[in-house]
């Protein structure tokens, strides 16, 4: 065993953080529940996107997407579920002298490892981040996979990459009441709803299953204490208004960091309610193992000396697949502001998600006036160039206090901080994708590529 600690995410796809430790009651997350009284619960996590390719790429680099240029989904990549782009497409490569976490884990004598998904939208060489690589899900540390093929006296750095809300596929029963929950208002409580809603709730049961399974396999390999776990997701479930979106459910954040022994570092049971960022997960890691913080990185470590408490987070959206979009999002403690760039386009502009069964429902109800006006607003052709939210007295974020002079003064401020994160950080965001980018979107999707933007490159 090393003398130096390992360090091991637990990186959850499309999963919102309806965890018992949470305070969510519909279903019991013991081993979640575990690994959160075993360290600390930071209740106020946000990713900086809404969906997995930006996010991944802030997370894994301690930066902004918006910042390094890869904020739009599924960028400078040069295959694509089997789609060669090698003719041509948009190589974003990082700044100078910038690395990725693993590699900075690597060049100071530690064995890196990835289980399943990377997606970063910059140019990368899978075999300089990690010395190995595998599919996504725990491999029970067996015959090379997950920690086991570090040699012995070296510490690891390792991602296990869990499929989290994507687990749908691997369910074996239905284990989640369909009538235990509360619909947000922003849906209609509608079968299919609460069937996809309930459906989530079982991936998280099957999640909270595979996190056992590590934790406990991590103690027979005794290495436990020694093993600082983090856990946290990319984005939220895939239904609209979450997965995409910017809103709570999109991008909030569970993040649990434990480390047993190290109650002077990581306190047992903690729990903390300051606004914390994607990106101080990289920082916080290099930080706890002893290594340097590079002074480039817009994160910060959660347990430094230098440490200062974030008075808001970011998010942004911008292309998902081949539909463009530019939003942004400023979050503090009691409001949400939104700015809704592109306003002569609906929030549900075509997308991935259309043909299924609860787009399908709620595009129908919407044409025959059968939404409620705080569901409907988000199917209508256009949208507004603001919003802000008392998330305090409306956690479902459906009224819009942009006209309300009550809340003036918080509309100001919120507007403020935009406008000097977007000049301060030069959000890439700003400028239009490159002509090759956009001509590498529509090798991929074709027809669907509707936005006027690929007209030039048509």
């Amino acid at each position: 065993m090393s003398d130096r600690p390992n360090v091991l995410w637990l990186f959850l796809e499309d999963t919102n953080p309806w965890f018992s430790c949470y305070g969510d009651t519909v279903v019991k997350t013991p081993n979640i529940d575990a690994l959160a009284a075993s360290g600390v619960k930071f209740d106020r996590g946000y990713q900086t996107a809404g969906v997995c390719s930006p996010s991944r790429s802030a997370t894994i680099t301690g930066m902004y997407q918006t910042t390094i240029g890869a904020h739009n989904h599924l960028s400078s990549q040069p295959h694509f579920r089997g789609i060669d782009m090698s003719d041509g497409y948009d190589e974003i490569p990082l700044p100078d002298g910038m690395k990725t976490i693993p590699e900075y884990f690597k060049g100071a004598g530690y064995y890196t490892f990835n289980e399943g998904k990377t997606h970063y939208n910059f140019v990368y060489d899978l075999d300089v981040l990690y010395e190995h690589s595998g599919q996504n899900d725990f491999k029970g540390a067996k015959d090379g996979s997950d920690w086991s093929g570090c040699p012995d006296g070296t510490p690891f750095f390792g991602q296990i990459q869990l499929r989290g809300g994507k687990s749908i596929g691997l369910l074996k029963e239905k284990e989640t009441d369909r009538s235990s929950f509360r619909v947000p208002a922003f849906y209609p409580d509608h079968e299919i709803v609460r069937e996809e809603i309930a459906l989530h709730y079982d991936c998280i049961l099957h999640t909270d299953r595979q996190v056992g399974w590590i934790l406990e396999r991590l103690e027979e390999d005794g290495l436990r204490e020694n093993t600082i776990v983090m856990l946290f997701n990319d984005h939220g479930m895939r239904l609209p208004r979450h997965k995409q979106f910017i809103y709570e459910g999109g991008h909030k954040m569970p993040l649990l960091i434990s480390w047993p022994g190290h109650e002077d570092v990581v306190a047992s049971g903690a729990v903390r309610d300051d606004l914390v960022s994607g990106i101080d997960i990289g920082p916080t890691s290099l930080a706890l193992a002893g290594l340097d913080v590079p002074a480039h990185m817009e994160g910060q470590d959660l347990f430094g000396e230098n440490f200062v408490e974030r008075e808001y987070v970011i998010a942004a959206k911008d292309r998902c697949d081949f539909t463009i979009d530019r939003m942004r999002t400023v979050r503090t403690k009691r409001y949400r502001y939104m700015r809704n760039f592109m306003t002569d386009r609906p929030f549900m502009q075509p997308q991935y998600r259309d043909g299924s069964d609860f787009m399908d429902l709620m595009r129908g109800m919407y044409a025959n006036g059968e939404l409620a006006p705080e569901q409907a607003f988000y199917w209508a052709e256009e949208r507004p160039a603001e919003e802000l939210f008392d998330c305090d007295a409306d956690p479902d974020e459906v009224v819009n206090l942009v006209n309300d002079p009550n809340h003036a003064e918080a509309l100001q401020k919120h507007r403020d901080i935009l406008e000097r994160w977007i000049a301060e950080t030069d959000d890439k965001g700003q400028y239009p994708e490159s002509e090759i980018g956009l001509r590498c979107v529509m090798k991929r999707w074709g027809d669907q590529c509707v936005n006027p933007e690929y007209d030039k490159v048509r």
